[in-house]
């Protein structure tokens, strides 16, 4: 075959090559269409207005914050009959009931804390008794003067659920009931006061409150104070056998023949909820009574609980509170609990 025939295509492919550079490629570009309307030129341009719906939002501010912790606890120990190692069968069960709303708007604040508490225990051989009975209400209306300060006014309400009883022994050993100690509204406190807060914190309050006005109400009949001649009429005996112009004396610091008593002082309050770690914390109040008229024999009260959480349902708490009050009793009194059981915090 003649070589010329190979050669052809070579020729043909150079051929193309050199057409193609010899060529202006910018003339085979496409420009793009830039008319935006379909109005001729010099016309004015026609824009369609287009509505977007847009929703209507219901928005609202709540200036409410809640919290509710719901609790139960139950102690219990059993012996067999032969158990001969010591004990006493025995059970407790108590329950408690903590709320606080808080409404927060500009500088003003309003709180109000709800603290119900109450337990018994029974031993074997003794009557059931109440080992934990606490009804507290505080409301507190304040006005932010400076980021930590701000003044208050405050309502406060305490007293008890159950009645509270002296025991004794009857002649076989069986345990009696001898005399009434307390019950509810007796006593029963109301408490205004008016002063300065500081507030550094979420955790931390101190309020001073240098106007305070503490009513005591003793609305039981049968521990209404009352002199001689008036108990002996009321009960048939004297409160001393052995004096029978002697009557009860003041009860809850309110004088005979009298069911109410008002006093004017100064208060301090601090309050402490602080978690100390994820799963533990600290809860107290201290409250400090100072009657203007004996500034010297003021009252104190401590009530302090640590709470460490197991789960997120059960806790085990370890609580007390410490009390002074000389128109209760001369001497420091207190009581101390430690207790595991279910605690519901709403909202989690």
């Amino acid at each position: 075959m003649n070589i010329k025939l190979y050669l052809l295509p070579v020729f043909i492919f150079i051929f193309g090559i050199v057409s193609v550079q010899g060529q202006d490629l910018r003339e085979l570009r496409v420009k793009p269409d830039s008319t935006i309307s379909e109005q001729n030129e010099g016309e004015a341009l026609s824009i369609k207005n287009i509505n977007v719906p847009i929703p209507k939002l219901d928005l609202q501010v709540n200036y409410w914050k809640h919290w509710t912790k719901v609790g139960i606890n139950f102690n219990q120990a059993a012996f067999s009959d032969n158990w001969k190692l010591g004990g006493l069968n025995s059970y407790a069960i108590g329950g408690i009931i903590w709320h606080k709303s808080e409404f927060n708007r500009n500088n003003f604040n309003f709180t109000t804390e709800l603290d119900l508490k109450y337990g018994k225990v029974k031993n074997e051989g003794q009557l059931a008794k109440p080992n934990n009975d606490r009804i507290f209400w505080d409301n507190k209306l304040a006005y932010k003067l400076t980021k930590s300060w701000a003044v208050y006014l405050s309502l406060t309400y305490e007293t008890q659920f159950d009645n509270a009883y002296n025991y004794g022994k009857d002649t076989e050993g069986n345990e009696i009931i001898t005399g009434l100690k307390s019950s509810f509204m007796a006593p029963g406190y109301f408490t205004e006061s008016f002063g300065l807060e500081y507030k550094p914190d979420e955790t931390f309050s101190l309020r001073f409150g240098t106007g305070t006005a503490r009513q005591t109400l003793i609305l039981d009949n049968r521990l209404k104070p009352r002199n001689a001649a008036d108990y002996f009429a009321e009960f048939g005996e004297f409160p001393d056998e052995k004096d029978y112009t002697k009557g009860t004396g003041p009860i809850f610091g309110v004088e005979e023949g009298k069911t109410f008593k008002n006093e004017l002082a100064f208060q301090l309050t601090a309050n402490l909820d602080r978690n100390l770690s994820k799963n533990l914390n600290l809860k107290s109040r201290y409250n400090l009574f100072a009657d203007y008229e004996d500034l010297s024999d003021p009252k104190h009260r401590l009530d302090a609980t640590l709470t460490a959480k197991v789960t997120s349902l059960i806790n085990v708490q370890l609580g007390g509170v410490i009390l002074y009050d000389s128109a209760l009793d001369g001497a420091v009194q207190w009581n101390q609990m430690l207790s595991m059981g279910l605690l519901l915090n709403l909202p989690k």
